[in-house]
């Protein structure tokens, strides 16, 4: 049996765009000769709808066009995902179910049987679990049909499972000999070493071939890889897909094999091209086809320049510098030269005007603020106003250029640099930044060298570097990550190596803004925790981690 895995990139309830891709790769595959096409999880209203699923609107319309696409398709058998009823008197309404499908007529469904509550998951929210495990004879192959999570839960891989079942281990024994699954499994880097020793384990394990086909794109922070992959009965991988594009492989059950298509070949060149179709995506499903970034001469406003043209044509991004009176020559030089490298509109809007007539009227009030933590904040205030003013006027997203380490710490302003549509580099640390920049520039100088050189400031001040108020990034951002990914205690952090007062500094200026992070723009997810609604704190609370 020849199988085309499909891995299209759907925009959440827009069914029409759906159909149509839907329909599109059908085609391919019917000119291919195959005998079944998959596609991934809830395909047919796109990957997460999250409360849409409580409007009874949206969920007849996914039905109506699952039903509609069931009657319109002859010559091949497809699964794909779809949202259906629960039509029981108790447990959640829905079900997120796969059905197979040919010449008109639903030949086997199933509901997805675990349904994840972390991170950025809460299936359990709307769905309920579905309890059936049987497999379906078609075309010569028994084969078992999981959704997504069902496959991530092998007693002899996992060494803590979440779930007391096992799909497949129980679909295995009622008889399958070929393993389905389709998945909308968000990426971040580094998982899919781990995901594919899984799948292989398992394919290897039951000495069964196994089909795994992903959802791409971006939908608001989540972001999908693709990386749609087959495993041989010997655990071998025999077909892949493209990351982070669509793309369609087609694997033989006779021989095993089938299509490897090319990937990145490094964590820094997957989360680059993850920022870039996760930005191209979050701006065009948003409805807007141009961004505007604020340019400041310095590396994190670079790299989210550089990306926004990869990701939107640099005709489409607009670079803004607003110098104040504390605007280094180097940083006017830098991002001139920055803006010609990218071929990019740059627009010229001095501040110190401005904020000579604040600090004027506010005079009234108290004095002498210029330099104080409350001139900085009107300074940035005054660029995201301006910033604001050009979104607005020309119809431009604005990408804010905050880092995560920044946002983790609060080195940030509220309603200033934090202001935008979109977080691109949220989830990046300083130390990442850099790298990507590297990345970026490996051809060809696109982001001066000098901005690698000189030392990160706001230059809201004299002689300002980031480094008077927080440690070295390396330190910082070491600590960021046994912090907030790793859930890594106090006393456990000062156990790897770090300075104890750095560590405590560090930790309670994370939680000291919470509050901040709760009114930042949405972010693209890239690492195993981003802020964002995947990481859910209290603002108001007075819980104190050890120190002792």
């Amino acid at each position: 049996m020849k199988i085309a895995l499909a891995q299209i990139n759907p925009t959440i309830g827009d069914f029409k765009h759906n159909m149509d891709k839907i329909m599109a790769y059908i085609e391919k595959a019917k000119d291919l000769a195959c005998d079944l096409i998959v596609f991934s999880e809830l395909v047919i209203c796109g990957y997460p709808p999250r409360d849409l699923l409580e409007k009874q609107a949206f969920v007849t319309a996914n039905l109506d066009h699952f039903y509609r696409l069931v009657d319109s398709v002859k010559g091949i058998g497809v699964i794909c995902g779809f949202v259906d009823k629960n039509q029981k008197q108790e447990g959640n309404p829905l079900y997120s179910s796969a059905a197979l499908f040919d010449e008109g007529r639903i030949l086997h469904q199933v509901h997805k049987r675990l349904l994840p509550v972390y991170d950025v998951f809460d299936e359990r929210r709307y769905f309920e679990p579905g309890t059936e495990y049987s497999s379906f004879f078609y075309k010569g192959w028994e084969i078992g049909l999981t959704i997504c999570e069902d496959i991530w839960n092998d007693k002899d891989f996992f060494p803590r499972r979440l779930y007391s079942v096992d799909p497949v281990a129980r679909i295995i024994k009622n008889g399958a000999n070929l393993i389905i699954n389709i998945s909308a499994s968000p990426y971040y880097v580094g998982k899919r070493a781990f995901k594919w020793d899984m799948l292989g384990n398992i394919a290897k394990k039951y000495q069964v071939p196994l089909v795994y086909v992903n959802q791409v794109g971006g939908n608001d922070s989540v972001l999908f890889d693709g990386l749609s992959v087959a495993f041989d009965s010997t655990g071998q991988m025999t077909a892949r897909a493209r990351d982070f594009e669509e793309d369609m492989i087609v694997f033989d059950t006779q021989t095993q094999k089938g299509d490897l298509h090319p990937i990145a070949e490094t964590d820094t060149e997957s989360m680059c091209n993850a920022l870039i179709m996760g930005t191209r995506d979050y701006v065009r499903k948003c409805g807007f086809d141009k961004v505007v970034v604020g340019l400041s001469g310095g590396i994190d406003s670079a790299l989210t320049a550089a990306i926004a043209v990869q990701a939107l044509g640099r005709e489409n991004v607009k670079g803004v510098f607003m110098p104040s009176q504390y605007t280094s020559t180097e940083n006017f030089e830098d991002t001139k030269a920055l803006a010609s490298n990218l071929g990019i509109q740059l627009i010229q809007l001095p501040i110190a005007g401005i904020f000579e007539k604040f600090l004027e009227e506010l005079s009234l009030v108290f004095k002498d603020i210029a330099t104080e933590i409350t001139g900085q904040n009107i300074q940035a205030r005054i660029r995201g106003t301006l910033l604001m003013a050009l979104s607005n006027k020309l119809g431009c997203l604005l990408l804010s250029t905050g880092n995560k380490s920044e946002l983790a710490v609060g080195y940030c302003t509220l309603y200033g640099d934090m202001s935008g549509g979109l977080a691109m580099i949220s989830d990046v640390p300083k130390t990442m930044v850099y790298e990507l920049a590297r990345f970026v520039n490996k051809k060809e100088e696109v982001i001066p060298a000098r901005i690698f050189e000189k030392p990160p400031s706001a230059e809201l001040k004299p002689d300002q570097v980031d480094q008077d108020d927080l440690p070295p990034y390396e330190i910082l951002d070491g600590i960021l990550k046994a912090y907030i990914e790793d859930n890594k205690g106090a006393e456990e952090i000062v156990a790897m190596g770090f300075d104890p007062q750095t560590v405590r500094e560090t930790i309670c200026r994370v939680d000291r803004n919470e509050y901040k992070r709760h009114q930042a723009p949405p972010g693209l997810k890239v690492t195993t925790k981003s802020f964002g609604y995947g990481r859910r704190y209290p603002i108001a609370q007075r819980y104190l981690p050890s120190f002792e």
